[in-house]
């Protein structure tokens, strides 16, 4: 439904916002929110990414941060008409501050805010070189020793880390770590990236043939340089390896592969990192005033210890080492784990003839592809959103705009509507003896992804190998230890084997800032990832957003950036406002810096 009472709505709610915000008047703008309220801001107002939860907590932060913001021009963006979804109001806004320019969404029941997202999109004096801002290029007109384009790159390639130091260096060089970027490099920061791989996109290269995306094209766009009308809806793992190296040479940044970071740590003094990197067999020294680990959710392997693993006298992989089927036609396989990797290499290795099977020592949430993309994001990202007139930008920030605490409630109905379209399914998968389940409140995937980054599996055909048995299937026992031979579980069942596979996982990100910097920074850093809910994996207390990412930590300069391409895309533009705010000068009040409760 759509019609102009509703933007008279929403005017006259923002209007009186922006007033309240503008005067300082702190009890005027709490009284326009309901008391079951949420304003989730990604940097515009807390220089951090923070959900207040309730009256009170926004009360807390405007006391805090209202004086140093300067919040003004609240209006509706007239682009965007408003509209109405079961009584809720929702709209989109514009708005300033003292230091960037903002765009935001709300939503309105009985005329109070409900939900309020607040994100910054640029920082005034300092807006990327696009649209009326492009750079010529060509430079016309005549001049001795003139240079061109590829010689000031040439130049910029060759002093910068060795006669110039970056402001920042970014650790990882896979999607994370190229999108944040590109970010950068339009926004003048000095950026080195380091990746131990010879190529961009090596990170894909090197996984399991059979890896594909298992999110649709549209979900995951990289920022500036969408994909192809004619790229298929979800990519084979070479084919995205070869887009992101044409896109960090497309995007000039500076990338150092076949380069390893052997250690960093932090002068807290004069404010700079010392990295240690090793490129081109020698010692090189960085000293970046920021330091990002993009080193990826599924960058650190996580390999269980099981008696008897030295005694195996077959080959013991992690699924991110497995190089693929072929050499393993006619031979015993057993894979432990039962989530996306899992599936992969299992449905792979039955092609290629292998006796394969499966150990599932855990529940595992299983929705099926076509279904994921008709129900849980055909509205967002899909052919059909994109000729309904929705945007990746607008997208993004529907999905942002729904506070980590209630966005079960807007899962949980979808999910069991696919539970219903493919029941006959789920019986017989059941019926295999798969363990299934929907999470830990029925809200099926993405709340299992935001909270703790595994326990599922998008379907694009291993289960029907399960249910008639073509991939063999113990399930509801632990490994116990291995002999020269076999998998032995808890229960005494034998599983001869000539390969296993680890399919377990990765640890927490943290992990790396222990390797590559100390225990010590990593244990003040604490946990990566996760929301706080006290469901399995992703324990108290509450924290809201996603622990420690895109978002100032505990220990100053040191930032986390990963998640899917999704998250890449979206993420990247804030935590490289953040850094380029900090490049120039401009004063950065953190409000609710995250404390660290989980070790990792």
């Amino acid at each position: 439904m759509l019609d102009d009472s509703l933007s008279t709505k929403v005017d006259n709610v923002l209007a009186k916002l922006g007033k309240a915000l503008e005067t300082g008047d702190v009890d005027a703008a709490v009284n326009l929110f309901q008391a079951d309220c949420y304003w989730r801001d990604l940097v515009s107002f807390s220089w951090n990414l923070k959900t207040m939860e309730g009256r009170d907590q926004i009360r807390d932060m405007l006391t805090r941060q209202l004086a140093a913001i300067k919040p003004c021009h609240f209006h509706q963006d007239t682009t965007e008409l408003a509209s109405d979804d079961d009584g809720v109001t929702q709209g989109w806004f514009e708005f300033e501050t003292d230091v960037g320019r903002g765009y935001g969404h709300i939503r309105l029941k009985n005329g109070l805010i409900w939900t309020l997202l607040t994100t910054m999109t640029e920082l005034k004096g300092h807006e990327e070189p696009k649209g009326n801002r492009r750079l010529p290029g060509a430079e016309h007109g005549h001049g001795k020793a003139r240079r061109t384009w590829k010689e000031k790159r040439e130049q910029e390639t060759s002093e910068l880390g060795y006669a110039t130091q970056p402001y920042v260096v970014v650790i990882g060089g896979g999607q994370g770590g190229i999108a944040l970027g590109a970010r950068l490099r339009q926004l003048g920061v000095p950026t080195i990236i380091i990746e131990k791989n010879e190529r961009p996109g090596d990170s894909w290269r090197k996984r399991y043939k059979s890896l594909c995306l298992h999110d649709p094209v549209w979900y995951d766009h990289l920022p500036y340089i969408p994909f192809p009308e004619n790229w298929p809806v979800f990519a084979p793992k070479d084919k995205i390896g070869d887009w992101l190296e044409m896109y960090t040479k497309v995007m000039e940044l500076n990338y150092w592969s076949s380069t390893a970071c052997k250690s960093a740590s932090y002068d807290e003094v004069k404010e700079e990192w010392t990295v240690v990197v090793e490129r081109d067999g020698k010692e090189v020294v960085l000293r970046p005033k920021q330091l990002v680990l993009a080193t990826g959710m599924s960058g650190k392997a996580s390999i269980p210890k099981f008696r008897g693993q030295d005694r195996f006298k077959g080959e013991q992989q992690h699924s991110s080492q497995h190089p693929g089927p072929d050499a393993y036609k006619d031979k015993k396989v057993v894979v432990i784990g039962s989530n996306n990797s899992a599936h992969d290499i299992c449905a792979a290795l039955w092609e290629a003839g292998a006796d394969v099977t499966m150990v599932q020592r855990s529940s595992t949430h299983i929705v099926r592809s076509d279904t994921l993309m008709d129900i849980g994001l055909g509205d967002l990202y899909s052919e059909r959103a994109v000729a309904a007139g929705m945007t990746t930008r607008k997208a993004d920030l529907i999905f942002a705009s729904l506070p980590y605490k209630i966005m079960h409630e807007f899962q949980i109905p979808l999910y069991e509507k696919m539970r219903e379209r493919d029941a006959a399914f789920y019986e017989a998968l059941e019926k295999a003896g798969f363990m299934l389940d929907w999470g830990a409140d029925g809200s099926g995937l993405f709340m299992k992804y935001l909270r703790r980054g595994s326990g599922y599996y998008i379907d694009v055909g291993a289960c029907d190998l399960i249910i008639d048995g073509s991939i063999k299937l113990k399930s509801g026992s632990d490994v116990d230890h291995l002999t020269g031979d076999a998998v032995v579980l808890k229960d005494g069942t034998a599983l001869p084997a000539e390969l296993v596979v680890y399919a377990t996982g990765y640890g927490s990100m943290n992990g790396w800032a222990a390797d590559l910097i100390s225990k010590e920074v990593a244990d003040k850093v604490g946990k990566c990832w996760g929301l706080g809910s006290n469901t399995p994996k992703d324990p108290g207390p509450w924290e809201g957003e996603q622990r420690n990412m895109w978002k100032p930590t505990q220990q100053q300069a040191l930032w986390f950036h990963g998640g899917n391409l999704h998250q890449s895309r979206h993420y990247s533009q804030y935590l490289a406002l953040q850094l380029k705010a900090r490049k120039e000068g401009i004063a950065t009040p953190v409000y609710g810096l995250q404390e660290r409760h989980q070790l990792g």
